[in-house]
């Protein structure tokens, strides 16, 4: 059965077992004033009061009495995003007093350390542990944006033979029914009457059509925020096709798509007040007869023409007509997400998302989203010189830059060709996968970004 976030928090009626966090310092006073049989049992445990160490202290008839983990109080919210796997199964509560931003990053990571992605094994063990909220918690906003996490892991962990656009899109047209968002989706040839080519282009291989799903939401008076996230649910590479090897993480390409509308879910679930445009540019970049070829030129929306210098950079052609129409309504602000380039991987790793950002206000402030949050961030530069290896002699700009040196760079310079209008603009390129296990972040999809983003919005924007 499905674990969800709201089963993870108490009722008010269980019997909750506490948690005692101590540092070194407060273990040899707990020890101190502890009985003989409770602290023999923390010594076989060989607890010290050390980072993340865990120990049971039970009563005599052999019942869990309470429960010490080891930390150091400034790096709690962090250290606390594996602990509730670590636990039996039951209710459990915190013995400590804590402000209200920690509060709900204990709560929010407590849920988050939970999540299983299991709806493909023929036999399940969800052994949920539930909490008593900590004083100063937001309930419905704890568990809004775990659900929403949980629903972006869970789009990118879906398999592509049941997230492709049809399934990409009846993922976004059910966020939209839940909320009473608008939606449209533009399919097929109609891409091509309705100018958008290069979506057309890229798609127009696989047996799923190409599309871009178009959601609004929220009062038009209120701030316009357009989120846009690269929908590209399987990769081959196209006909410069990756390897086996390149090609079997390949489902994690419209992890973009899944954190915007991740994000989206949040925002609407919590009614932040603004005014909510989302676009996926929803395509697989298949091999067949009619895929487009590197040395094609295509068009774009905006009509900047675009030669192709290789099939497997298509997330910058697919999202270069979004953004192009993003861009035409002059919104107040645009985030885009995208798992566009290996070079952000190679740069910074897995965990950290590379931001690149037209404005600097807005730079620094979705930086101190992720820091506030456990999202982190950091800053790469819009370098304009580089623009010179994006030069084309026989178009506008080249999808591909002719070095291979800054790649993470040049992609965000070919995106920002298309950003004529919008003063606030953010492009995310994300990896959206833990490569191994680690602590609350199981191996498989993460949704990078999307909790330095709403933190950021919320700051702005929050009522």
């Amino acid at each position: 059965m499905r674990i969800k976030p709201s089963h993870l928090f108490c009722t008010g009626k269980e019997v909750c077992t506490p948690i005692r966090i101590l540092d070194v310092k407060g273990f040899r006073a707990w020890r101190r004033d502890a009985d003989i049989a409770a602290a023999a049992q923390a010594k076989t445990f060989g607890f010290m009061g050390y980072d993340t160490q865990l120990a049971y202290i039970n009563n005599q008839d052999g019942t869990l009495k309470e429960v010490l983990f080891g930390t150091n109080l400034q790096r709690l919210p962090s250290h606390l995003r594996g602990l509730a796997t670590r636990l039996p199964e039951g209710a459990f509560e915190f013995q400590f007093d804590m402000p209200p931003q920690v509060a709900n990053l204990v709560a929010l990571f407590w849920a988050l350390g939970q999540y299983n992605f299991d709806q493909y094994k023929s036999k399940r063990n969800a052994r949920p542990r539930s909490l008593k909220l900590p004083a100063g918690a937001n309930k419905k906003r704890v568990e809004e944006l775990a659900a929403s996490l949980y629903l972006a892991r869970d789009l990118i962990n879906t398999p592509p033979n049941d997230m492709g656009p049809d399934g990409l899109e009846a993922a976004a047209l059910g966020i939209a029914k839940s909320y009473s968002a608008k939606a449209t989706v533009i399919r097929g040839d109609d891409l091509l009457k309705k100018g958008f080519p290069a979506i057309h282009a890229v798609g127009k291989a696989a047996a799923q059509a190409p599309r871009l799903i178009d959601l609004v939401w929220g009062d038009e008076k209120h701030p316009k925020v357009t989120l846009v996230g690269k929908g590209v649910c399987f990769d081959t590479g196209g006909l410069d096709i990756k390897s086996a090897t390149g090609m079997i993480l390949m489902k994690k390409d419209m992890g973009g798509a899944a954190v915007a509308l991740g994000l989206a879910r949040a925002i609407m679930a919590l009614n932040l007040p603004i005014r909510l445009r989302v676009l996926i540019p929803a395509v697989e970049n298949s091999v067949s007869g009619n895929a487009y070829r590197p040395s094609d030129v295509i068009a774009t929306r905006k009509g900047i023409t675009v030669e192709i210098g290789n099939t497997d950079a298509e997330g910058r052609v697919v999202l270069c007509d979004a953004l192009a129409l993003a861009d035409e309504e002059r919104p107040d602000l645009l985030i885009d997400f995208a798992t566009l380039t290996g070079a952000a991987r190679t740069a910074l790793g897995p965990d950290l998302g590379a931001l690149f950002a037209n404005n600097d206000e807005l730079a620094t402030g979705l930086m101190a989203g992720g820091m506030n949050s456990g999202d982190p961030l950091w800053r790469m530069p819009l370098w304009q010189p580089y623009r010179e290896t994006l030069k084309s002699e026989v178009a506008d700009i080249k999808n591909m830059a002719d070095t291979t040196f800054a790649g993470a760079i040049t992609a965000a310079l070919y995106l920002q060709s298309f950003i004529e209008h919008t003063k606030s603009w953010a492009h995310l390129d994300v990896y959206c996968w833990n490569t191994k296990q680690k602590p609350g972040r199981p191996k498989g999809a993460e949704a990078h970004g999307l909790l330095a983003a709403f933190s950021y919005l919320e700051s702005r924007f929050g009522k």
